[in-house]
């Protein structure tokens, strides 16, 4: 009885050792877990390196990565589960954002939590809403082949090109980069955001000339490595950052504009760890992560008081001048009509 009392000690001791430890090495409470859902890929990567890994060790905490789902699948699997999908953080876009806090999905990403926000402008904050923080800034951007597209591409037109018939990738509907070219196939024939007749009536002729239609960026990715598909509709980020490894690749925006997308972190209310969540954002949000995300994954950034490169600022979103010359969509209306276009949108794509 004695020997199993001091068993029973000695492992509380140890334990206790080991506990202290882990405080004394990373100064902060040791075994706290934050669950974070966000994309796949090279996006999972650079997340990791550049923000989660610096996270955990000035918090000593640890953080489960989800690389699974696209934005909309995310916020559905929110809104199915009221709001309780498993994780203390997800990464979406501002029609998420509005939808899930008007439905009371969301919680609310004010000052007080996030003190970092008031360096966010205003304009990228309003677009978001109350239950968004705004980590990054992008725009559709035409992505085109070197060396088989020349010379450079002017218009959006060229995606119906006859000559690149077998050669474009069409994103599918799950991907809001499918809502944006319609967008501009609407603003190219007459018509805008709200009234897409003109732009539906060239999704066919699209579908026709594509090699494939695939909703998930990273997905992507193999055809025009493999130099199978020469033109697609691509964020600048990762246009960019496949621009930089070197691929025969290189990004623009044609003569008809593009559509900015503004990115968001955001919490359900069922989340487990909110306070945790609540410093991840704040974190994420600093003027240090917001520098180091704006190059790693060569984004734009809502945050005012950073070093950027002059290139990197004239590729990408860093301005409130930038912000505002680029087309903006009605976030709210994208979120409450997205589900009647994804099926008249299937409708076309299986004919």
């Amino acid at each position: 009885m004695r020997w199993k009392v001091i068993q029973r000690v000695w492992s509380v001791a140890v334990t206790v050792v080991i506990l202290w430890s882990s405080y004394l090495a990373t100064g902060a409470a040791p075994s706290r877990e934050l669950v974070v859902n966000a994309y796949g890929g090279e996006y999972e990567a650079i997340i990791k390196s550049t923000i989660i890994e610096p996270f955990e060790r000035k918090y000593g905490v640890r953080v489960i990565y989800d690389g699974t789902g696209s934005a909309s699948a995310d916020f559905a699997r929110i809104r199915a589960t009221r709001g309780d999908p498993g994780w203390d953080v997800v990464v979406m876009t501002a029609p998420e954002s509005l939808l899930g806090c008007q439905l009371g999905l969301l919680e609310r990403l004010g000052e007080d939590r996030v003190p970092n926000q008031r360096f966010i402008f205003h304009e990228a904050r309003k677009a978001a809403g109350p239950c968004g923080a705004v980590q990054e800034l992008q725009y559709m951007s035409l992505f085109y082949n070197t060396k088989r597209v020349v010379p450079p591409p002017t218009s959006w037109r060229v995606l119906w090109d006859p000559k690149y018939k077998g050669r474009v990738i069409v994103p599918d509907i799950g991907n809001i980069l499918a809502v944006y070219l319609l967008f501009m196939a609407a603003y190219m024939n007459g018509g805008d955001q709200y009234n897409l007749d003109p732009g539906w009536a060239q999704i066919p002729s699209l579908r026709d000339n594509a090699l494939a239609v695939i909703e998930s960026s990273s997905d992507m990715v193999p055809y025009f490595e493999r130099e199978q598909a020469w033109l697609l509709p691509y964020w600048d980020g990762r246009a960019h950052y496949y621009k930089n490894k070197g691929l025969p690749m290189d990004f623009l925006i044609p003569k008809e504009g593009s559509i900015l997308l503004v990115n968001t972190l955001n919490v359900p209310i069922g989340a487990k760890s909110k306070d945790l969540a609540y410093e991840f954002v704040n974190f994420w949000l600093s003027r240090e992560m917001q520098e180091k995300w704006a190059l790693a994954y060569t984004v734009g950034t809502a945050r005012v008081d950073l070093k950027l490169p002059d290139e990197h600022r004239r590729r990408h979103v860093t301005s409130l001048e930038q912000f505002k010359v680029l087309k903006f969509p009605d976030f709210l209306y994208i979120a409450q009509k997205r589900s009647e276009w994804a099926e008249r949108w299937k409708r076309i794509m299986v004919r």
